[in-house]
């Protein structure tokens, strides 16, 4: 705990001394405000944490000298957490001084941090996160060539992960087998909530909320809308866990309904109303369960841009995800509310490297880059972004990739920021290596939009795409016939497309009809009575049809089908028929997603 009495003459604080020369950060109507001149707060971190530290300082400081010709510097203010902060603190780990000038600064960075064996002591990433509110944690992952990666297309990896901070099993809601505690909450629940389960289970509580839910979905979607993203993925296990993961899809929804309609649209709408290719300056809102969206991550890393999921999954995804283009070695990451942000190093202080000037800076340095997009200052984040590559297809890396690089030439920590200022200082052409970056993601979203075009239902099939409504799961290529049209050769019709029914297109009266080949069975084949030559389908059609909306979930029409003893149903959107649904359909869909609702 600091102490006013102790604080060092002309400064607020007992041991954090803020730069003379720079400007603070503020929030001015909403928005971030950055000057020229910005104060940046910084922890050094445990372990490996000074030599990391020292060397993206250097770097971060040579990429906005570059980028703006000296205009512009960062004012460093160290602050104080971990083992340094206890030496300084009188064994306080997290001082209430540096949680103060985290807020009072707005932008900071920090490097990896130690938690102290024994009780009494919080993690002192949850403090921070539960202290400050920072309620999103954001991990970009992508590739960078020359890195090593278990995949044949890292390249392909390029996504944003928004993982709710605050809620989920982290909410730490726990009771101990053994414990009076854990006994009266497990008799509550056998007695008045008639729940089932073993005898001396641990019992933990899944808090899922709505306002944390919408809040960390309206920033995913945001970010998006500032950064020219394609699309938002909801990924969560509402199959299962309907009231809370469920809960936390339907909430996501209702933020983009609600909040970003003009500039949003469902995959429903995508695939229905625009046929797969996406507007001009729309995002697409999807959803995956996930554990098919640890699958998509590997077979179809590149459908996916941005992607908002609750706590758990997020911790799962996040590192397994980074897994495939390099390590949590190279991983960045940031702890952000609505305004205050605090970037970090996701990976452990490896302390038995420590201040041997030996491990890979890379997870810090690119948390720096997001902390320069963060404040506005993109030039110098794509300096960084876009040498680093270079860097390391010149074999020129520490230990970690050297060993899996051949013919690479081992450098340390601080020699590995030398190479990387040596390329920001020297002649960058910025602008064009940005054009080509450009090129590339247009000419990728095209690809995918042609297969989208081409291929609609096998390209939601093979994205892991989750039917929840008949509009999903309909088949969308509609064959119709006209009335007067004979019975031989609606059948022909039939065997060339390979379905068993066709739609009868309006009468006079404006009224759909629908023909099946148990219509043709029993009414022509069986009876022997007619002719399908000279047999018009008005004459064995079914009218009017009966259709369900493109909006009814998969139960209900499973409901309906069962109710009317009918096999299909037509799927309508207004008085427009847009499809058809069958029993297999969705006896299909139940059998490998269950009830996705």
């Amino acid at each position: 705990m600091s102490s006013p009495s102790s604080a060092a003459p002309g400064s607020a604080y007992r041991h954090i001394k803020i730069p003379a020369g720079g400007e603070k950060i503020s929030v001015r109507n909403g928005k971030l405000h950055v000057p020229e001149q910005p104060i940046v707060g910084y922890v050094e971190g445990d372990g490996i944490g000074p030599d990391i530290t020292k060397a993206c300082l250097r770097i971060w400081d040579a990429a906005v000298a570059k980028a703006y010709g000296g205009k512009r510097k960062i004012h460093w203010c160290e602050t104080f957490l971990g083992e340094k902060a206890s030496r300084l603190y009188d064994g306080n780990y997290c001082p209430d001084e540096t949680l103060k000038v985290l807020q009072e600064l707005i932008v900071s960075i920090k490097g990896p941090l130690t938690t102290p064996v024994g009780g009494g002591f919080r993690s002192l990433n949850v403090a921070l996160r539960q202290d400050l509110d920072l309620y999103a944690c954001v991990r970009p992952v992508r590739h960078y060539a020359g890195v090593p990666s278990p995949l044949k297309r890292p390249d392909l990896v390029d996504i944003v992960l928004f993982r709710e901070n605050t809620e989920d099993v982290y909410a730490g809601i726990e009771y101990k087998t053994g414990t009076a505690e854990n006994a009266k909450v497990a008799e509550f629940l056998r007695t008045e909530m008639k729940a089932k389960f073993f005898e001396g289970a641990g019992i933990g509580i899944k808090p899922i909320s709505e306002f944390g839910s919408k809040r960390l979905v309206r920033k995913a979607i945001q970010y998006a809308i500032d950064n020219g993203r394609e699309s938002v993925t909801l990924v969560h296990k509402g199959n299962i866990q309907k009231f809370t993961e469920g809960a936390f899809r339907n909430w996501g929804y209702a933020v983009a309904r609600e909040e970003f309609s003009k500039v949003t649209i469902t995959e429903e709408q995508l695939f229905g109303e625009f046929r797969g290719k996406l507007p001009e300056g729309k995002i697409v809102i999807k959803d995956r369960i996930a554990d098919i969206m640890f699958q998509m991550m590997l077979l179809r890393p590149d459908e996916f841009d941005v992607i908002a999921t609750t706590n758990l999954n997020g911790d799962y995804l996040s590192d397994a995800i980074a897994a495939e283009v390099g390590g949590m070695g190279i991983a960045p990451g940031a702890n952000i509310a609505d305004h205050v942000a605090v970037f970090e190093a996701t990976h452990g202080t490896a302390p038995k490297y420590a201040n041997q000037n030996k491990v890979n800076p890379g997870s810090l340095l690119f948390s720096g880059v997001m902390m320069l997009e963060y404040m506005g200052w993109k030039e110098a984040a794509d300096l960084i972004t876009l040498v680093y590559p270079e860097v390391v297809s010149d074999g020129i890396v520490t230990y970690d990739f050297a060993r899996q690089i051949d013919g690479a030439t081992e450098v340390g920590t601080s020699q590995f920021a030398d190479a990387l200022i040596e390329r920001i200082t020297g002649g960058v052409d910025l602008e064009a290596k940005r054009r080509a970056q450009r090129e590339q993601l247009a000419k990728e979203r095209k690809q995918r939009e042609i297969r989208r075009l081409l291929q609609p239902m096998e390209e939601m099939l093979e994205t892991g795409r989750v039917p929840h409504t008949v509009g999903d799961l309909m088949t969308r290529s509609l064959i119709t016939v006209r009335d007067d049209e004979s019975v031989e050769q609606a059948m022909h019709v039939m065997t060339d497309n390979n379905v068993s029914s066709v739609v009868v297109e309006p009468d006079a009266k404006g009224v759909w009809g629908i023909l099946t080949r148990r219509d043709i069975v029993s009414k022509i084949v069986r009876a022997g009575g007619k002719n399908p030559a000279t047999t018009k389908v008005r004459e064995l059609a079914t009218r009017p049809v009966v259709s369900v909306p493109a909006e009814m979930s998969i139960r209900e029409a499973a409901g309906k089908i069962s109710d009317s003893n009918l096999s299909r149903f037509t799927v309508a959107q207004g008085k427009e028929i847009i499809g058809i649904v069958t029993e297999t359909d969705i006896f299909n869909a139940v059998k490998k997603y269950g009830w996705a609702e």
